[in-house]
């Protein structure tokens, strides 16, 4: 059975470019529009891995981390921010929410590929 993964990203084009990537290397993928859309989600269906970008309306990245860690369903499910911040001290703000990993837009497909076969498999 394929992984399921969730990205949440409130540009459609950017969602469209991950989840192309991410399908054409065999994972499902859940799309969703902001980090409110991301967590009511991943509450409806457990998913292998979460990518979030950080920036977005209703609520953001770092929110939607520490909401799913929050959950005993999301204690050790895999979360990567993929986002335009890139600064260290936002780097360690998403390790402190429980971000597994980052990965700076724009994003190379094949390299997106590869971070999430080492993390899910």
């Amino acid at each position: 059975m394929a992984k399921t993964i969730l990205a949440v990203d409130d540009s459609g084009s950017l969602r469209q470019m991950v989840a192309f990537s991410l399908k054409a290397a065999g994972y499902q993928v859940i799309e969703a529009v902001d980090g409110q859309d991301g967590l009511e989600k991943a509450r409806n269906q457990v998913v292998d891995l979460v990518l979030t970008d950080q920036n977005m309306p209703r609520m953001d990245g770092l929110t939607l981390i520490k909401s799913l860690r929050g959950l005993s369903t999301y204690q050790r499910v895999p979360i990567l921010m993929l986002t335009t911040e890139s600064s260290d001290e936002m780097k360690s703000k998403g390790r402190a929410a429980g971000a597994n990993g980052w990965l700076v837009k724009p994003f190379d497909p094949q390299k997106l590929t590869e971070v999430v076969k080492k993390v899910i498999g």
